[in-house]
Formats: structure tokens, sequence, C-alpha cells
């Protein structure tokens, strides 16, 4: 449940703010010092701070340094009834996400603290993208088409041009949009991502720009749009060729004016942000076929960033799995398998349609079914039932239906007894047979048992 700190050397407005809030469902934690402040900060680990600039001791601005040193990813709102201009500026300096200015009113603490929360979640979103970019985790690959996207984003984030990012599903592209926002004079700022193909087109305005309350049925409060959230950092428009041709209008004014307008506003307010777009569309196609506007193509596509998919660059697969075994291995605790070659060879002759994210969910499934137990092709076909496993290649196409299944049957028991080092009872379990069905096989497909074992030393 979110919890709010509410600081105030003010008994009856502590209670007061404390009673608005958990009626809305929040959770309190009270102080009245600067001092009790810092304490309940390390013991109630609040999600977002109301704090007074008036206290005994320590001074709010004193408290507010403090929190934004030692609790950085914690909004702070201000709260005075005799504020000065100089004293919001230094407030805004140290951090503190708004002044509110006594009395206060409950429409004014909940709005402005609803927005407070949702920047908290924002950060927390940057803040897990970063370790997505831990050294030896970022863009993993050794292809020369990687080396080249590498080259690209560090040239590009060094600048504060709009970025274009294409490629199939799959292949990375928010990943190359972090890695463009960390190593900009941006990331400090917040990294906000708006999937434009997942929300419906009705709503994708409010979730653009914000509304006002009372603009549209359901619109009970204001709300700050994703525009405004990513202020001072990056939106990344993922999906950005399904956005409809009105919200297309709209993000194009708001790119060429640098301001927005929430939904049911009169008000225009200024951003400053990086625009980074990314689409799985040939947008140029689109744009010729009038689904696209040329003027927004133009306006996104100053630099061009293109992802190839996994398979135009499959020396990259070992290294994506020894990647992705650490990752399952550190984020849940998941015991590897051994993959022999001959799974690699599968991996790697595997077309990929759903490039590295899939790659990433076949080696997950692989270490959830076969913890500590060699993997080898005929694993592979489990997972992967579209697998072209290593090896022997099917007859030619010409063959029949019948020589093609057992051009491919010959394939598994052999890549089976592969992983299975000759071993016919290992390779009978890996293929969920006995060893009689599976010596029948062997027979009938003439396969050689030279280097199996035979039954008495399997026994």
């Amino acid at each position: 449940m979110t919890r709010i700190l509410i600081v105030d050397d003010e008994g009856n407005i502590r209670r007061l703010v404390a009673s608005l809030l958990e009626a809305e469902g929040y959770t309190t934690a009270e102080a009245e010092s600067g001092e009790e402040a810092l304490n309940k900060m390390t013991a109630e680990e609040p999600d977002a701070v109301l704090l007074d600039l008036a206290l005994p001791g320590a001074s709010g601005l004193e408290v507010l340094g403090s929190i934004a040193e030692a609790w950085p990813e914690v909004p702070v709102v201000m709260m005075s009834g005799q504020a000065t201009l100089g004293d919001a500026v230094q407030a805004t300096r140290l951090g503190a996400f708004q002044f509110l200015e006594k009395p206060l009113t409950p429409e004014a603490v909940l709005i402005t603290l609803k927005s407070a929360l949702e920047l908290r979640r924002q950060r927390d979103l940057n803040l897990a993208l970063r370790r997505e970019l831990e050294p030896g985790q970022e863009l993993v690959g050794v292809s020369p088409a990687m080396e080249e996207v590498r080259a690209l984003i560090r040239r590009i984030a060094s600048t504060d041009s709009r970025v274009l990012i294409t490629g199939d599903s799959g292949t990375g592209k928010e990943l190359v949009a972090v890695a463009i926002h960390a190593l900009s004079e941006r990331s400090r700022g917040p990294f906000v991502r708006i999937n434009c193909a997942a929300i419906p087109r009705d709503l994708i305005e409010s979730e653009m720009f914000g509304h006002e309350k009372g603009s549209f049925t359901g619109a009970t409060s204001q709300r700050r749009g994703k525009f405004e959230l990513a202020n001072g950092g990056t939106l990344f428009l993922d999906e950005v060729g399904d956005l409809s041709p009105e919200a297309q209008a709209k993000v194009l004014r708001s790119i060429e004016a640098g301001e927005i307008e929430r939904v049911g506003g009169d008000t225009l307010i200024p951003v400053d942000l990086r625009i980074v777009a990314a689409t799985n569309h040939d947008l140029e196609a689109e744009v010729k076929e009038g689904r696209f506007r040329e003027d927004l193509f133009f306006r996104l596509h100053v630099m061009p960033i293109h992802i190839p998919p996994l398979r135009e660059r499959k020396e990259d697969v070992p290294r994506l799995v020894a990647h992705f075994i650490e990752r399952f291995r550190a984020r849940h605790g998941l015991r590897p398998p051994n993959f022999t070659d001959s799974a690699i060879n599968a991996l790697v002759a595997y077309d990929w349609p759903g490039n590295v994210r899939e790659l990433g969910n076949a080696v997950e499934r692989l270490m959830i079914l076969y913890p500590d137990r060699a993997v080898g092709a005929s694993e592979i076909a489990v997972v992967l039932p579209r697998a072209r496993l290593a090896g022997p290649e099917p007859v030619d196409e010409g063959g029949s239906l019948s020589e093609l299944l057992e051009s491919f049957e010959r394939q598994l028991i052999q890549a089976a007894l592969a992983a299975a080092d000759g071993n016919i009872a290992e390779a009978a379990r890996k293929l969920n047979t006995d060893r009689p069905n599976l010596y029948r096989r062997m027979k009938r497909l003439e396969i050689a048992r030279e280097g199996a074992q035979s039954d008495r030393a399997e026994a």
C-alpha cells in the first residue's frame, strides 16, 4: 500500500491531511520536526513526502536537501503559508516536486500527490531499465551489425537529436532507446515509455498529454500526461507507427511548438524533452500509402537506427544464450543446463521469427525443464518444435512425406544419442520412450550403434 510521510509541526494539520489521505486508501506516517522526518524516512520507507517549509530545528529546505541526497527517488511536495519566491526557487533547485500554499485544499493535495506518485513510478521504471544496462548485459552480440549499432548509439547519445529506431518485434529496440538515454546529458532526467499500440484510440491523447478534471466521462481528477512526465528527460514512443491520424497531428504539433495542452484544458505547457521513437513498420511505405504523416515522419527520422533481425546475425546466438543463462540464474535462481554442441548448433540453425525475445523465452524454458542436465538437439526440439536441427539435412524437396518424416526422426534420435554420449537408456529418456522402442527405431532407420553403450554396460 502507498505510504505518505507528512512533516509539519502543527498537529492539527498533520491529522487533517492524514485523515484525507487515509480516506483515499493511502497509509500515512507523521513527523513534527526535520530530525524526526529523517528518522521516519529510514523506518517507514515512504513513497512520497509532504514537507512543511517552516520547521523547528532543521528547516524544511535542509530536510529537502537531505532527502534529495539520500532518497532521490522519493518525490517531495513542499507546503507553506509564507513562502517567498526565493524559497520556491531554492526548493525547486533542491528537487522539490511542487509547492502547495496553505491553507491547503483537499483537491490540491490529492491532485499534486497523485502526480508526484506517478513521477515516482516513472523513476522506478527508469531505474529498472538502467539495471538492464549493467556492464555485460547491454546489447549483447559480437556481430559486425551489433558493433555498428553500438557505435551509432555512442555518436547519437551526445546530441539531442530525435531518433527513429526500426526493426522487427523482439530485436531490442527499447534497449537501444534506454542506452541512448543513459549515455546522454539527460540521463539524470526521467525515461518515460508509452506503447502507442497498446492504448485505446480514445485514450491515447489523455495518456500523452494529460487531461483536466471533468474533460470527459471518467476524468475525475487532473492528470499529467507522458509528455509532462518526461520533461527534462527522454520520451520513448514505442510502436509509433500505430498512432491514429489524429494523435499523429497532435504529436507533430507538440514537437514543433515544444509545448502541450491537456485534454479539456486551455493552457499551453512548455516541455523540454528528447523524443526517441521505434516501430516495426516500414514508415516510408506507410507514408506512401497515406497511413502515416510525411511531416511527422521527417520530424522523427532525424537519426535512424536499424536493428537487424537475429537470423541475420546468428553469430550472436551463443553469446546471447550465455547472457540469458546468467540473467535467469540471477533473477530466479534457476540452475542452468549443460548446452551441448548439438544444442548450440540447433539454436544457431533456427531462424528466430521472434528474434532475441523468442531466444530468451526458449532459454528460460530449457532452464526450467532441464536444470543441471545435458541439453542436446532433441531438447531444443521440445521447446522449439519448428527448429531445424543441426546434423544431416533432410531429403530434397522431391522426397515423399514418409521419407521426410524418417529423415527428421533419424535426426532426433542421432541428436539424442549425441547428447547422451551414446548411452541408449539416457537417449530413450530424453525422447520420452523406452529402450526396446528406441532399439527398434534405430534398427529400422539403420542408425549404427557404434559408440552406444550396450545393454550390459547400461545395466
